[in-house]
Parts: C-alpha cells; structure tokens; sequence
C-alpha cells in the first residue's frame, strides 16, 4: 500500500476550547498515544506530523509555550518512525521574545516548523508581528504551518496569502482552508497569485472539492491532513477524505505526491 504521511495531527484537546465540557487533559500520556497510533494503524496511515494544540493556557506566558514546545518535541522523539517530524507555537503578541523562541525551537528543539492559529493567538493571519516571526523562520528554513478556517475573518486565506508573495522561496502549509465550498473557491484565486501555497485537506468534507483544484494546480500543491487531535476528539475509524484519495481518478505519481511525498519534500524527510 502506499507510504501515508498525515501532515496535521494535534497532540492536545480542543475540549475546553470549545466549551464541550469536560475535562481536557484526553486521557493519560500512555494511553493518548496508544490510541493515536491505532488509530493512524485503522486507516493505515504509516506517519503524522505532530502539532500542539493552540487552546493551551498561558498564565505563565512563553514559560508555558516552552513547555509546550519541549512537549512536542519530546513527543516526536519518543517515537520517530511514527513521528518524524513536529511543529512549534510562537505566540505574536511575545514580540521580541517570540523570536527567541524560533531560534530555540530551530537550534535545541529541531523542530520543523512553527503553526499559528490566530484565533487563539489575537492577531490576525497577515498581522506585521506574523511577518517578523516569520522572516525570523525563514533564516532557518523553518515552515508555517497556517490555519484559516472557514468564517474567521482573521485566518482568511487572502491574509495568509498577502504575507507568504512576500517570502517567494519558502513553502507555507495552509490547513483547514477548504472546510467550506465557498473558500474552496477562494483558495482557487489565491494559489495563482502564490505558488509557494501548499494546501492541506483538513476537515475536507468531500474530495469532489478539491479535484478541479488538482486539476488546475497539479498534485504538488495539496498535502494530506486530517486535522486529527488527541482522544476522544477526531476520527477513530475510517477516515472518508483518505478513502477518497485512494479510490480517486490520480495517477499512482499523483496520489503518491498528496499522500507522502509532498511533505516529504516541504519538510527536507526524504
């Protein structure tokens, strides 16, 4: 079967966050891993790229997007042949202190990137303290991992688009942007006006959404994802967006790039 790299698990729940009740901490550490990596077994997916979640609390301020930070790290480290690779946070608002941590993250973390969720991060997507932090990742070839789901003003595509013309030679990593049919359509504009656009099919609901957008764009503009977070939250059983690209009119070269080479590449595994 082919390689699947699934480029958008959170380690993390949204429980609280979201206000579903209940206590957020998804379980202890032994057995939230144990049901990721079924799970991932389930749908026969070989490798995922690690994120925090961003509903973490701050009270403590960059000591607990630190934390955080090592977390993540240390996660990826336990086990590297299902987790290759992880992202960092950086919150905007620590300003200078914010560009510190990209250097620490990139220098004594290893980390491969750095997500921004900015409706928990009080900035929006195009925000100049984005932009700062993200000249900062680029001397280390550190990749954005960008959400800009569907009804947020502040994640719109346009604004991730609107910074990433500005830094041409390094791939920013869209999740979530074709949640909805409308912003498919968005997305279809703005991956003209910057090739550097690679967009993931997180909370997809049919592929039918994206195909005209393979078409257009070619395969090495989409990666998958599935926007999975730590138990009880996210699929626990077949995943329909995965089953759909195995089943769809692709070439073997085409499904090969959306499913683990893309990533491969984007993130310097290969």
């Amino acid at each position: 079967m082919m390689k699947v790299i699934d480029c958008h698990h959170h380690v993390g729940s949204v429980k609280d966050t979201l206000g579903l009740g209940g206590a957020s901490g998804g379980g202890e550490a032994d057995a939230e891993l144990r049901i990721r990596i079924e799970t991932m077994a389930t749908n026969g997916v070989d490798q995922a790229i690690v994120i925090p979640g961003h509903g973490y609390i701050r009270a403590e301020g960059i000591a607990d997007t630190r934390r955080i930070n090592d977390a993540i790290a240390a996660y990826r480290d336990a086990d590297r042949a299902h987790f290759p690779a992880a992202i960092g946070i950086v919150e905007p608002l620590y300003g200078a202190a914010g560009l510190d941590e990209v250097d620490r993250i990139h220098a004594e973390l290893g980390l491969a990137g750095v997500s921004f969720h900015t409706r928990y991060q009080g900035v929006p997507n195009d925000s100049p303290l984005i932009r700062k932090l993200i000249e900062r990742m680029e001397r280390h070839r550190l990749i954005p991992f960008v959400h800009a789901l569907p009804e947020l003003s502040d994640e719109a595509p346009w604004r991730v688009a609107s910074i990433a013309r500005d830094f041409p030679d390094l791939p920013f990593v869209v999740l979530d942007a074709f949640a909805s049919y409308e912003q498919s359509q968005q997305v279809m504009f703005l991956a003209d006006l910057a090739p550097n656009l690679i967009f993931d099919t997180g909370l997809l609901y049919t592929l039918d959404i994206v195909m005209p957008f393979i078409r257009r764009f070619g395969a090495k503009r989409l990666v998958y994802g599935s926007d999975l977070y730590s138990h009880p939250l996210g699929y626990r059983h077949e995943h329909h967006v995965l089953t759909q690209l195995r089943k769809a009119d692709l070439k073997d070269a085409e499904r090969g790039l959306i499913l683990s080479g893309n990533i491969e590449r984007i993130l310097g595994l290969i």
